[in-house]
C-alpha cells in the first residue's frame, strides 16, 4: 500500500523551495513536514533566522509564510520501508515545475541526495537553481548547519 505526502505549503510569494524526500514515519504521524523531534531541520532554519522553533503546525506554517519558504517533497506518494529514502518504490513524483511557475521561487534546495537525484531525474530544466544540502535526517551524521547557514544566507543575506 502506498503512503501518502504532504500537500506543498507555499504561496505566490514563496522565494525558496525546501525540497525534501518523502516524510518520515513520525512526520506522517504529526501531519507535517519534519516533525520527527530529533530532525534538525527546524533548528538550522529557524536558527538561522534567529528565531525559536514553532511548536504548532499552524506556527511553523506562519514561520515558513513570512519567511517566503515554500516546503515540499519531491515524492508525493510512494511505497517505504520505515523511513528509509533507499526503500522508496513505486513513487509518484510531484510536479515541482508548477509550483515554481506559480511562485517566485528563485532557489530549490534538496534536503539529501535523494531529493536532488529525484529532482535532477525528472526536472532536468530546474537543477541551475538547484543545491543539493546535507540531510537534517538523525540518521544522517554528516549533517553541517554551516553548509546549510551558508546557502540560507545566499537566498536571505547575512542575519
Amino acid at each position: 500500500m502506498k503512503a501518502e505526502g504532504f500537500a506543498p505549503v507555499y504561496d505566490e510569494e514563496s522565494r525558496l523551495l525546501i525540497l525534501g524526500s518523502f516524510p518520515s514515519v513520525k512526520s506522517r504521524a504529526e501531519g507535517f513536514y519534519y516533525g520527527n523531534p530529533q530532525n534538525r531541520f527546524w533548528r538550522a532554519v529557524c536558527g538561522f533566522f534567529g528565531e525559536e522553533t514553532p511548536r504548532s503546525i499552524e506556527e511553523k506554517r506562519r514561520f515558513l509564510f513570512r519567511r517566503r519558504i515554500a516546503l515540499w517533497d519531491v515524492v508525493t506518494a510512494c511505497e517505504i520501508e520505515g523511513s528509509m529514502d533507499a526503500s522508496i518504490k513505486e513513487e509518484t513524483v510531484a510536479d515541482v515545475a508548477s509550483l515554481v511557475r506559480s511562485s517566485r521561487i528563485e532557489r530549490i534546495f534538496c534536503n539529501g541526495t535523494k531529493a536532488f537525484e529525484t529532482l535532477q531525474k525528472n526536472f532536468p530544466d530546474l537543477m541551475p537553481i538547484a543545491e543539493k544540502l546535507p540531510s537534517t535526517s538523525p540518521a544522517n551524521p554528516r549533517f553541517s548547519e554551516k553548509v546549510w547557514r551558508e546557502a540560507l544566507k545566499s537566498v536571505f543575506g547575512e542575519r
